[in-house]
């Protein structure tokens, strides 16, 4: 398999890679200025952890900036005339002022309240600013429903004041209206040029709880979706030692020249079974689950090798809590082949990593290399689940079992490559990077047509920004494996983070879905370019494509995240006129 989604969970065919919002931003700073997503902005500026501002402080000045910032807290200087109504509603804050730094607020509260009573209503700014400081009082008295109505009344006022926009989506988060929330704090995020890190973090926070959500909503009650058949056999050409991949024997068919005359073959025996395969060898995938029900309704002698059938069908179509029972039944069965129960250990394993359950995935992949030492399955999709929990070493140490295993290899060869660049590329090792590069070349070298090698080299290679070389390894992915649409979407990316060619991209990812139209890949990135552009509701169009082909609750949530973010963009561009730069 070549140019997987990133960071799938093992045994899903998924390249050890970088994780699916990082390829989002793969572009690079020269494209994304400002870039759409909330989501996706949000995990890049936390981690620069720029700009922190706990913003605790009631207003000092009475008139916040253009951009709605007050001053330290400290009260005004001389200037005001306090015999004029402004002139005493200043004073009144002032006293607030002091009484909150003393941590007197219900003190501080009247004082707020007689400000905002003598300040003339002409006084927008002014006033905005005492409805503001009222509300920071109200909230350390944990009263949110009033801080929220009172920053509201500043937003009214002045309608671009980060303070009171903050203040009300903290105390949106305390009563737990989470739309509200993220669209306060994605006001707040663009005003803020995206520099705040615990505005980020909010954002972060949110869209995660608000993902989540909606996911195990939409997850509980979809109706299930068979994916495209280049993913099935993707998926399936990760495994070596997987006896329910194999093709039938020839013992097992009861005439083979009847196909050649465009009739299916039929199987020997009356097993539910062997009809499952016959299908899987046409590629017929949507009587699978069906008759390999049959065999385990009839008790037939192939039930194991029916139960781990029908659960990989449904791991495929995204229905793992009708595929746990079968998989745990397998594992149970002490006569079972041990291959039989092996793969269906490293299939829960992969199950319980997506449902982001790593210790249980963990317990699952060791179980499976105990009962079957010598094999390698075992150890290439443990490797990519290492890799996923950051534990670089182990992996290797799984790859190279699993090379020795199988010295031919060619998957966990390139894969072995990948996690041994990204620890010298993170380590930021010269010596160790241009080591893993050479290691690239003797794997495409050797094993000339394995598109993963060359889709594995075309990221490092991005990732050095040797753009021109990582094309001509997509290409090659292309001239293997032409229907594979992840590989499109990749070099789609890399069209804009090279040469910034917007057209060309889209180009590319519209004809991974052209290929594939059940690419969640392609029209998740193809909605997060739409957000970068400005067409939200486009992007929101493509988000919601890709949620409804999801294959699990997890990928699911993330989705809803990004989806999610473009969604109150839209809002906040209606309520207050703010969007981001855009492409």
């Amino acid at each position: 398999m070549a140019a997987s989604k990133p960071v799938e969970a093992p045994g899903g065919g998924g390249t050890a890679g970088l994780s699916r919002w990082q390829l989002a931003l793969v572009l690079g700073a020269p494209v994304l200025l400002g870039a759409g997503a909330i989501y996706l902005w949000g995990r890049r500026a936390a981690r620069r952890g720029k700009g922190a501002n706990e913003r605790k402080t009631p207003e000092g000045r009475a008139s916040p900036g253009p951009g709605g910032e007050g001053g330290s807290g400290q009260p005004d200087g001389p200037g005001h005339e306090e015999t004029s109504p402004l002139g005493r509603a200043q004073a009144a804050k002032n006293k607030g002022n002091k009484y909150f730094k003393a941590g007197k607020y219900e003190l501080a509260i009247q004082c707020y309240t007689e400000a905002i009573r003598l300040c003339p209503p002409e006084k927008n700014l002014d006033l905005s600013t005492f409805y503001q400081n009222r509300a920071a009082a109200y909230e350390q008295l944990q009263k949110w429903t009033e801080v929220a109505q009172d920053c509201t009344k500043a937003v009214e006022l002045n309608p671009k004041y980060v303070k009171a926009l903050f203040r009300r989506a903290k105390a949106h988060e305390k009563l737990d209206n989470k739309k509200e929330c993220l669209e306060d704090v994605t006001a707040v995020c663009i005003l803020e040029a995206f520099q705040n890190q615990q505005s980020m973090l909010l954002a972060d926070k949110v869209l995660k709880l608000l993902g989540k959500e909606k996911a195990k909503e939409k997850y509980k009650n979809r109706e299930p979706l068979m994916p495209s058949p280049q993913f099935i056999k993707s998926y399936f050409s990760s495994f070596t030692d997987d006896i329910i991949s194999q093709p039938l024997l020839k013992g097992e068919k009861s005439d083979e020249d009847k196909d050649k005359e465009g009739e299916a073959s039929e199987v020997k025996e009356n097993s539910g079974y062997l009809r499952a395969k016959q299908y899987m060898e046409e590629e017929n995938y949507d009587k699978i689950i069906s008759e390999s029900t049959k065999e385990i309704e009839a008790k037939g002698k192939y039930m194991a090798e029916a139960l781990l059938l029908r659960a990989t069908f449904y791991l495929l179509i995204g229905n793992a809590s009708a595929a746990k029972p079968d998989l745990d039944q397998v594992i149970s069965m002490e006569d079972a082949n041990v291959k039989l129960r092996a793969n269906a250990l490293i299939k829960r394993g992969s199950m319980f990593m997506q449902q982001q359950q790593p210790m249980l995935s963990t317990q699952d992949f060791n179980m499976a290399a105990d009962i079957d030492p010598q094999n390698a399955d075992v150890y290439h999709h443990r490797g990519q689940l290492k890799i996923l929990l950051d534990q670089i070493e182990e992996a290797v140490e799984d790859f190279d079992e699993c090379i020795r295993l199988r010295p031919n290899s060619a998957l966990a060869q390139a894969q072995k490559c990948f996690a041994l660049y990204r620890q010298a590329y993170t380590g930021s090792n010269a010596l160790t990077v241009q080591a893993a590069m050479k290691g690239f070349e003797d794997v495409i070298k050797k094993f000339p047509k394995c598109a993963e090698g060359y889709a594995l080299y075309a990221q490092a290679l991005t990732d050095q920004q040797q753009f021109g070389k990582a094309d001509e390894m997509y290409d090659k992915c292309i001239d293997l494996e032409p229907d594979n649409a992840t590989t499109y979407v990749h070099k789609g990316l890399l069209q804009l983070q090279w040469k910034q060619d917007l057209d060309k991209g889209l180009e590319l990812i519209s004809k991974a879905i052209e290929i594939d139209n059940k690419c969640d890949f392609a029209y998740e990135t193809m909605g997060t370019i739409e957000v970068q552009r400005g067409n939200l509701d486009k992007a929101i169009e493509m988000f919601n494509k890709a949620i409804n082909l999801a294959k699990s609750e997890m990928e699911m949530a993330h989705l809803y995240s990004l989806c999610d973010a473009a969604y109150a963009q839209t809002e906040v561009a209606k309520k207050y006129g703010l969007k981001p730069p855009t492409l």
